[in-house]
């Protein structure tokens, strides 16, 4: 199977797949390196780790196409789930980014129903366009799509300001025109998670903000639920923060570092990520007698 069939599959196995997020091409690599079996394409991670910046509509289409291209680039063998916002517009604007993004090598797309500027799906002061309106940015991006095993995921922000009940009806909807997994963003209470599979019946993503509105479930009883998705879209980046800072306050103290593998990655760790070896025989077949 291709990345898109791989994720179709994962998807309706309805198994609680995790997916952790990635936000530049050497994160991307280390996901995959560590055995998972898709890779979402963080908005939030790419605006925090490129910019220095929240995660307020900050990035634009550009930008996420190209790291996913460079992603793409240094993993070929795994789905990606690519991170579109609000599709950068209206309609017209979604159909562009769908065929900007699937041509960069996403397997999936994400649009949310934010008006924009968007924000994390985490932060007070959120609002949702009007249903009509995101209705017609999903059938823009199924319209949009070249190939058909390309994945539209759908995400309503609709909790936070109109409350579970509208929620769900947004995502039903969404369903309808066209969208292939419903993602229903940062419901607060275990009740609300247990619900989302009994009440929708598309296959649907949960999203574990790690000091998010959500309650952290583990992946065993969202599987069990019904769940295809869970997503840590920006644990790698919380863990490389810690890291960061952990390795830095040391070397800010002690004024060294000598290579202590629980504080660094060590050198040949490093090599191994990014293929050097495989780098080195391209560089030896290449070379002159």
């Amino acid at each position: 199977m291709n990345t898109k069939q791989q994720l179709k599959a994962l998807v309706q196995a309805r198994r609680g797949v995790i997916v952790p997020g990635a936000f530049n091409a050497l994160s991307a690599r280390v996901v995959a390196d560590l055995g998972f079996e898709a890779i979402y394409v963080t908005g939030a991670g790419v605006t925090n780790m490129w910019f220095g910046l929240p995660d307020q509509a900050f990035m634009g289409l550009t930008d996420i196409a190209d790291h996913t291209a460079r992603m793409r680039d240094a993993v070929e063998h795994l789905p990606l789930i690519v991170d579109a916002d609000t599709g950068f517009g209206n309609a017209l604007n979604t159909y562009h980014a769908v065929r900007t993004l699937e041509r960069a090598g996403a397997d999936c797309i994400q649009l949310e129903d934010q008006v924009s500027p968007k924000r994390c799906g985490h932060f007070n002061g959120k609002e949702v366009i009007a249903t009509c309106e995101m209705l017609d940015k999903i059938k823009a991006a199924v319209d949009a799509r070249r190939d058909a095993d390309t994945l539209i995921l759908a995400r309503t922000d609709a909790c936070a300001t109109q409350g579970f009940e509208a929620a769900v009806e947004r995502a039903q909807r969404f369903q309808e025109a066209g969208a292939d997994i419903l993602f229903v963003e940062a419901v607060t209470t275990l009740e609300e998670i247990r619900a989302l599979p009994q009440r929708l019946a598309a296959p649907q993503l949960m999203n574990m903000v790690i000091g998010g509105k959500t309650p952290i479930t583990s992946a065993e009883e969202l599987a069990t639920l019904g769940y295809g998705l869970v997503l840590y879209a920006n644990a790698a980046l919380q863990g490389a923060v810690a890291g960061m800072q952990k390795a830095l306050t040391v070397l800010r103290d002690t004024r060294r570092i000598d290579e202590d593998p629980t504080l660094v990655a060590p050198f040949a760790e490093r090599q191994r990520l990014v293929r050097k070896a495989d780098w080195d025989a391209l560089e030896a077949k290449y070379a002159r007698p």
